[in-house]
């Protein structure tokens, strides 16, 4: 039992300073995947019976390209930082919990690039 109050405990420990900013992009690409997932799922489901030349011939519009790089990126930032927050709730171990995060940066923005790239690729014809 300790005579400390909770202020005492947590005094000196510091802030993270970094959870409002962490918070806002959450659900800042939260809100933007809203309408950009709507737009994929209904773009998708006028798709099925649709050849690959005429789904290829439609990605290389500029306007849907740019949606879909921005789908990718908001998708992949967002999908981040929520497993970020539950490697940071539900391991213990520091030096396991920071292998986790960075091995979790990479894959998820050597993912998005690659994605990113595909799209690109499609868009310039290559």
């Amino acid at each position: 039992m300790s005579l400390r109050t909770p202020l005492g405990r947590v005094r000196g420990l510091g802030s993270a300073k970094e959870g409002t900013h962490h918070w806002w992009a959450q659900r800042l690409t939260a809100i933007a995947l809203i309408p950009l997932s709507v737009w994929f799922i209904c773009a998708l489901v006028k798709m099925t019976s649709m050849e690959y030349a005429t789904v290829t011939a439609w990605m290389q519009s500029p306007i849907v390209s740019s949606l879909l790089i921005l789908f990718i990126f908001s998708l992949f930032y967002h999908a981040q930082l929520g497993v970020q927050v539950v490697i940071e709730d539900y391991v213990a171990s520091e030096a396991l919990k920071l292998g986790s995060i960075i091995l979790l940066k990479f894959v998820m923005l050597f993912a998005g690039l690659a994605s990113i790239i595909a799209v690109l690729k499609i868009l310039l014809g290559l």
